[in-house]
C-alpha cells in the first residue's frame, strides 16, 4: 500500500523530504562488469558482440547475422497486424509535425559596432538509437527518438536491440521513422559498439534511447567519446485530482507508471482524504486484474505516495518532486500548471491521460527523471542538431573591438592571444 502523506501534519516537510531521498531501483554496482564489457568490445570487435550475445542472451549469431537484412525487416514488419501498423503512422505523423515545429532557424545580424554575428545549425551526422527489449514491445521508443532525429535532418539512424525475436511492431515502427539499419545487439555492449564500432557497425556520433542499469552505466562511461541523450532513471508520475473526477481514472494513471518498473514511482496529490481513500481502493480493485499488477504492485507498494493537500499547494510540492510526469484533473488546471517550474511534461485536464504522450500526442515521451527535471528538459529536435557561431569583423569594426582583446589577453596571460589581436590594429584605418 502506498504511503500517506497530509500536509497539514507537523512534521510533513521532513517526512515527505525523506521519502524523495529514498533510493528507488537496485542499488547493484554494474560499473565494473561494464568497463570490462566496454574494453571487451573495443579491442575484440564483432567477436565479443557474438560472445556476449551468446553469454547474456543465450542466441548464437555470425558476423553477418548481426544485422538485419532489408527483407527481415520489411517481412517483420508486415507481421504487424494492420491496426497498430495504422496506429504507429498515426502517431508517427503527429510526433513529426510537432518537432517539425520546433526547428530553430539560422541567423545573421550586423551589431553597433559593425561586426557581423550570426549561427548555423546543421544536423548530427549519425546516431544511434538503444530500443530495450525484456519486459515489453517498445514501438513508441522507436518513433520517440527515430521521428525527431529524422526530422532534423540525420542521415544515418543505427538501430540496436537484444537478439532474439524482433516483435513485428517495432520493426514496422523502424520502418514508418526512417531508421537506417538496425542491428542484434543489446545492453552495454550495444552502447559500446555504438560509440567505438564493431565490425560492419561503424561508430556513431550520438547515442539516446533507455536501457537497463548496464546500458545506462555504459552511457555515462562512454560520455565525451560519444554524446548521449541523459541518465534515464525509473518512470515517475504525479496526479493532481479534485473530488470531481471518476477515482478509477485517477487509478488507472497512477498505475499506468507502475507497471513500467517496480521502481517506478507514482504519487496522488489530492485535498479530500475521502477521495484518496477512494482512489487507494480502486487502485487495489484494478491490479487485482492487471496483467502487469506483479510489477505495478511492488512500485505502488513500495514507492508510491498519496498527499492530502491544500490544491494551491500542488505547485510547490510538484517543484519538489521535479517528476517525469505531473497530470493536473482539477476545473482550472492552467492556474495551478502555470505555477509549476520543474517538470517533464505536463498533461491538463480529465481527457489529457499520460499514456496519451507516450504514444500519439505528437510531444516526445523521452523526459528527465530522478528530479533533473530541475535542469534538463526532454527529447527534442535540438538534441540532435549543433549550433555553430558565425563572425566576421571588418578592419573599422576592428578598431573597437581589438584593443579591449589586447587587454583581456594580457590581464590573463596569455601574450600569444594579445600579439595575435595587437598585430593587426596597425593596419586598422584611422576612424
Amino acid at each position: 500500500m502506498a504511503r500517506t502523506f497530509h500536509f497539514n501534519h507537523p512534521d510533513f516537510a521532513s517526512q515527505f523530504s525523506a521519502f524523495l531521498r529514498e533510493p528507488r531501483g537496485g542499488g547493484e554496482d554494474v560499473d565494473r562488469q561494464v568497463a570490462d564489457i566496454i574494453a571487451e568490445v573495443r579491442h575484440q570487435g564483432a567477436e565479443a558482440l557474438i560472445a556476449y550475445a551468446r553469454q547474456f542472451d543465450r542466441v548464437e549469431l555470425k558476423a553477418d547475422q548481426l544485422r538485419l537484412t532489408e527483407d527481415e525487416i520489411a517481412q517483420g514488419a508486415e507481421a504487424a497486424s494492420p491496426e497498430v501498423r495504422a496506429a504507429i503512422a498515426f502517431a508517427a505523423a503527429r510526433i513529426g509535425a510537432y518537432h517539425t515545429r520546433q526547428r530553430p532557424v539560422d541567423a545573421r545580424f550586423v551589431d553597433a559596432a559593425g561586426v557581423e554575428l550570426g549561427w548555423r545549425w546543421t544536423a548530427l551526422d549519425s546516431v544511434g538509437i538503444y530500443v530495450p527489449g525484456g519486459r515489453a514491445a517498445y514501438p513508441s521508443t522507436v518513433l520517440m527518438n527515430a521521428v525527431p532525429a529524422k526530422v532534423a535532418g540525420v542521415a544515418r539512424i543505427a538501430m540496436v536491440t537484444p537478439p532474439g525475436r524482433l516483435e513485428p511492431s517495432v520493426l514496422a515502427a523502424a520502418q514508418a521513422a526512417g531508421v537506417s539499419e538496425i542491428w542484434r545487439v543489446g545492453g552495454a555492449q550495444a552502447v559500446a559498439a555504438l560509440a567505438y564500432g564493431a565490425g560492419a557497425l561503424r561508430p556513431v556520433d550520438k547515442i539516446v534511447g533507455p536501457g537497463n542499469a548496464y546500458v545506462t552505466a555504459a552511457k555515462r562511461r562512454l560520455y565525451g567519446v560519444v554524446g548521449i541523450d541523459a541518465l534515464a532513471g525509473p518512470s515517475e508520475i504525479v496526479v493532481v485530482a479534485d473530488v470531481d473526477n471518476d477515482p478509477n481514472w485517477v487509478a488507472a494513471d497512477l498505475l499506468s507508471q507502475a507497471e513500467h518498473d517496480p521502481a517506478a514511482q507514482s504519487i496522488l496529490i489530492t485535498d479530500s482524504e475521502d477521495f484518496a481513500r477512494q482512489v487507494m481502493a480502486a487502485v487495489d480493485q484494478q491490479l487485482a486484474s492487471l496483467a502487469t499488477a506483479d510489477v505495478a504492485r511492488a512500485s505502488w507498494r513500495d514507492h508510491g505516495a498519496v498527499i492530502v493537500a491544500p490544491l494551491d499547494a500542488s505547485p510547490d510540492l510538484v517543484n519538489q518532486i521535479a517528476p517525469e510526469h505531473v497530470e493536473f484533473l482539477t476545473a482550472e488546471p492552467d492556474l495551478l500548471a502555470d505555477r509549476v517550474r520543474h517538470a517533464g511534461a505536463i498533461f491538463l485536464g480529465p481527457f489529457t491521460p499520460e499514456a496519451l504522450g507516450d504514444y500519439v500526442a505528437g510531444s516526445n515521451h523521452v523526459l528527465p527523471t530522478s528530479g533533473s527535471a530541475r535542469f534538463s528538459s526532454g527529447l527534442s529536435i535540438y538534441d540532435f542538431l549543433k549550433r555553430t557561431s558565425i563572425l566576421r569583423c571588418s578592419a573599422q569594426a576592428y578598431g573597437e573591438l581589438g584593443p579591449h582583446t589586447v587587454a583581456l589577453a594580457e590581464a590573463e596571460g596569455l601574450l600569444a592571444h594579445a600579439n595575435s589581436a595587437r598585430a593587426r590594429l596597425g593596419s586598422v584605418p584611422p576612424t
